[in-house]
């Protein structure tokens, strides 16, 4: 009966580490609900046992059947220690080598951790700590390994340390890619340069533009792009202003605050490049249009026919035949608004455009509706 307990206790011990380390790294499985009775069976078997096991000079031994009933009951809980093994072994294996496997990847990972940190203050590297993307890196790191040193348990202590290598990762790459920052500078600068000079060129031509809407075109036509030189001329100024900076940055030595300016000069003139855009745009379309009317409204009225032969062939007519004829109103009513010495041209793009944007609309329900059907 002793080899018997000190069996089960000793493979209850074994799977009871790897439940323990299964509840720390995938508690998901949900393996200590399934372990606690068969441990709770092993507690029992024990005490049955030591209660036979303790001698007492005043109290006579048990009969013959209580300790053939503990050795049943012990071999009872070894049997479903054996079988609860059997089934989860795999898992409860690799469960406790991971375990097994966390100081040392704690010590393997503090120490690269302290390398990184010492790499910079390295005279290779000591020009670079007050770059911000090495500043911030170094206090991820820093505070990554604060956490490391409060987890508790191999779970928290383990995610810790694999949080601490990703931190020391990108503190290295920070490191690495530094030095390249100084003329990844100088060649964005003069990209931008290159760029701003080229939209101040185009943006000459907003006001001739503008000027030309005016002239030829009704005043609605272009009532909505009237702020669109001043603001223009505003983003192109700041532009300019931000370009200074970013070019004493550099020269100072601060490269990544000279990329991060570029960054936002870059914004400044996509968005004066549209507000251009705009005006020259809409004076071309409104040219087209003015020169041949009918080329607008015989496009959108191919679309909707288009639509309406798409609706027949899969026989969605009963549920969007009437909503496409009523298209029909919209588009004669943008017709017969182009009146006047001076038509509104504009007015008259939005509607058929509206038009053909709510057409595309239910073309695409339509095909959505039978593909999935």
């Amino acid at each position: 009966m002793v080899a018997a307990f000190l069996d089960m206790d000793r493979r209850q011990s074994v799977i009871e580490a790897g439940v323990a380390a299964s509840y720390e790294f995938e508690p998901e499985r949900h393996l200590l609900r399934e372990w606690e009775p068969i441990r709770q069976a092993c507690y029992r078997a024990g005490e049955t046992y030591l209660e036979l096991a303790v001698t007492d000079p005043d109290r006579p031994l048990a009969p013959a059947p209580a300790y053939e009933q503990a050795l049943l009951q012990i071999s009872e809980a070894t049997r479903t220690l054996d079988e609860f093994f059997g089934n989860n072994r795999g898992h409860l294996e690799h469960m406790t080598a991971v375990a097994n496997a966390v100081p040392e990847l704690v010590h393997r990972i503090r120490t690269e951790a302290q390398d990184a940190l010492a790499a910079v203050h390295a005279p290779d590297s000591v020009a670079y700590t007050h770059y911000p993307s090495v500043r911030s890196a170094t206090e991820n790191l820093e505070k990554a390994l604060s956490t490391l040193d409060a987890a508790q348990g191999a779970g928290a202590t383990r995610a810790a340390a694999l949080r601490a290598e990703g931190a020391t990762a990108a503190l290295r790459t920070a490191l690495n890619e530094a030095p390249r920052r100084r003329d990844e500078a100088a060649r964005t600068l003069a990209s931008v340069l290159t760029r701003l000079d080229a939209v101040r060129t185009r943006a000459e031509g907003l006001a001739p533009a503008f000027s030309a809407l005016l002239r030829e075109f009704n005043a609605a036509s272009s009532a909505d792009l009237s702020g669109n030189e001043k603001q223009a001329r505003e983003l192109l100024a700041r532009a300019d202003e931000q370009l200074r900076r970013a070019r004493a940055a550099a020269d100072d030595g601060r490269p990544e605050e000279a990329l991060e300016l570029v960054t936002a000069i870059r914004a400044e003139l996509s968005r004066a490049e549209e507000l251009v855009d705009a005006v020259t745009t809409r004076l071309a379309t409104l040219r087209v249009v003015r020169q041949n009317p009918g080329a607008k409204v015989d496009e959108v009225r191919f679309r909707l026919r288009d639509a309406q032969h798409l609706a027949v062939q899969r026989g969605l007519t009963a549920e969007w035949g009437s909503v496409l004829d009523s298209q029909l109103s919209r588009i004669d009513r943008a017709v017969d608004a182009l009146t006047g010495v001076h038509p509104d041209y504009w007015a008259y793009v939005r509607d058929l455009d509206a038009v053909s944007t709510f057409i595309a609309g239910v073309v695409d329900r339509m095909r959505g509706r039978t593909d999935s059907a």
